[in-house]
């Protein structure tokens, strides 16, 4: 039997997406092996991580719901499972962690340690603050009882080529600055580093960089991540997929595809067995870096749609009738 990620994180089959990332978070760092020295905390935690990585992708628990791991994970030989979905959990639950968390070890910012250096946030030199967190809003209250602008969200959208590589985004803001007694406009602009393999949604925070009026507290300005879309690719996670389109002669009979990748290259890649709706070839390391670990990289996912002729002759109709097998 299968593994019940829904037992796993311990919530219903109904729930929903803010009721899967309270479970990760909480169960993240109760298994976290940096805090639980449990002899089991270690698989737990990698359990935890699993589940939340199927549970948190709509495709990937669409196709876990109706057909359970074995749909959704394929046949041991790394074909598509029944649901014609082929997924395997990358091994490395610190990876999850990483990007939910936007760090490998909260616990040290919990206890005054720095999250991510001097105070919570980073600074590249440019003047300002920025802080990443890949899943959760930033918030902020000051002491004094005075309550916060409300967050200013704003897209960022990145290619696959700015992932792959990494670069440099540069974004003028305007706001209004105020002395008490009048109000000027002033522009200024924002760094943000774009890291290697940032994922869609990651969250760059720029504290208190909003308008600025006496007795209050600047809002935050908020940029999520999002991906520019890819005339030939498409990303999914780490991967990258390319639709190839085939025709019924070469799906049956072999040939080849040529495969564009984020490099600008392109591979051949042979069809060498019989080719299905269903059916997806991996190229290797051709995929976007591991937020984790940039120097390695996801894999290149070639999907296929076939192409059925519109006619055929009486004379060809007969020939393949005689030819393909009866189902």
């Amino acid at each position: 039997m299968g593994k019940d990620y829904y037992k796993i994180l311990g919530i219903g089959r109904s729930a929903s997406d803010d009721d899967i990332k309270k479970a990760y978070r909480k169960l993240a760092l109760k298994y976290h092996p940096d805090k639980n020295h449990a002899p089991d905390a270690e698989e737990k935690f990698k359990e935890v991580s699993e589940a939340y990585e199927v549970l948190s992708d709509r495709e990937k628990r669409d196709v876990y719901d109706k057909y359970g791991e074995e749909g959704l994970k394929g046949s041991s030989g790394g074909g598509p499972g029944p649901g014609g979905f082929s997924y395997r959990f990358h091994g490395d639950p610190r990876e999850t962690f990483r990007a939910f968390f936007g760090t490998e070890n909260p616990f040290a910012n919990m206890f005054g340690g720095g999250l991510f250096g001097n105070g919570n946030g980073m600074n590249f030199g440019f003047g300002e603050r920025m802080e990443v967190d890949e899943e959760t809003p930033s918030a902020f209250m000051g002491g004094s009882g005075r309550r916060q602008d409300a967050t200013i969200e704003r897209d960022l959208f990145v290619s696959l080529e700015d992932v792959l590589r990494g670069c440099t985004k540069k974004l003028k803001v305007t706001r209004k600055v105020s002395n008490g007694t009048s109000v000027r406009t002033e522009d200024k602009i924002l760094t943000i580093e774009v890291k290697k393999g940032w994922k869609a949604g990651t969250r760059i925070t720029f504290p208190k960089e909003g308008d600025q009026y006496p007795g209050r507290i600047p809002a935050d300005i908020v940029f999520t991540v999002r991906d520019k879309p890819n005339s030939q690719l498409k990303r999914d996670g780490c991967n990258v997929v390319y639709l190839a389109k085939v025709s019924l002669r070469d799906a049956l009979c072999g040939g080849h595809v040529m495969v564009p990748t984020i490099d600008g290259k392109t591979v051949e890649v042979p069809l060498d067995s019989i080719v299905n709706p269903s059916y997806s070839m991996t190229v290797p390391g051709q995929g976007l870096p591991l937020p984790r670990t940039p120097s390695k990289r996801g894999d290149l996912v070639v999907q296929f749609d076939i192409k059925f002729p519109r006619h055929l002759s009486a004379e060809s109709k007969e020939m393949l009738y005689n030819a393909l097998p009866p189902v």
